[in-house]
């Protein structure tokens, strides 16, 4: 696994507003106090979400978009990039692993940090369709396309953007974790970006007692000493 030391640049590639909140937003916060540029790939809009029927349906998707601005500002993460998709109908098209593939050759990260693929049957939440769909084409983008010079040949010959090899993928939300990172002292400020998306969490009760509940579980998962709480991970070395 990489030292955090060697890493300059990671990207964190999800299907919505909110999803690396809920995944990774303690560790994330660690990455950018140390220094490391962290920029988001968000792929939907988030247009499908919501909980209050009063606020009209177009609107959403802005509203989602200034919420994970928000909350990247909590975290000291302003490069956030969205892709467009349709919340709810995401599949695995050569268009997105085009798309992905193009953020991934601009920003040529050491890390990229993901969702699962793979179904969690423990923690169903973490595999929302989109979800699925995201991790899949990211994984494809990361390899074989956004290494292939001859992949998607128009982003080297119209925009100039050269192959790039990521090293290492860290898959939130994975059935079979190898990786924790204790998120303890950064409880605070991963509830706060969690707060900040007001269209999704403003409604659930005792949010607060449910991540730490969340993260307490994992700490136990990995270990850590009684009372401390911990994000996981699947990490792979890729290059």
């Amino acid at each position: 696994m990489l030292d955090d030391g060697d890493v300059s640049r990671v990207l964190v590639i999800t299907a919505h507003p909110d999803d690396v909140d809920f995944g990774a937003a303690g560790t994330v916060a660690g990455w950018v106090a140390q220094g490391i540029t962290v920029t988001y790939c968000i792929i939907t809009d988030g247009d499908a979400g919501g909980a209050d029927p009063n606020v009209p349906r177009g609107a959403i998707a802005g509203i989602r978009q200034g919420e994970q601005r928000a909350a990247g500002a909590v975290l000291g993460v302003t490069d956030i990039r969205f892709l467009g998709y349709r919340d709810g109908e995401l599949t695995v098209s050569h268009d997105l692993r085009r798309d992905l593939s193009r953020v991934i050759r601009q920003v040529r990260p050491e890390r990229v940090l993901m969702q699962s693929p793979d179904r969690n049957w423990k923690r169903i939440y973490a595999s929302h369709p989109d979800h699925l769909a995201a991790g899949e084409a990211a994984i494809f983008a990361i390899y074989p396309d956004a290494r292939n010079p001859f992949a998607h040949t128009a982003l080297l010959q119209d925009e100039g953007l050269a192959d790039w090899a990521v090293p290492e993928v860290w898959v939130m939300g994975s059935p079979t974790p190898n990786h924790y990172v204790d998120v303890t002292d950064r409880f605070d400020i991963k509830l706060a970006a969690l707060l900040a998306h007001t269209s999704q969490t403003g409604h659930m009760e005792d949010l607060a007692g449910r991540i730490t509940g969340w993260l307490t579980m994992q700490g136990i998962e990995a270990g850590l000493a009684e009372g401390r709480m911990a994000e996981s991970f699947m990490v792979v070395d890729t290059a």
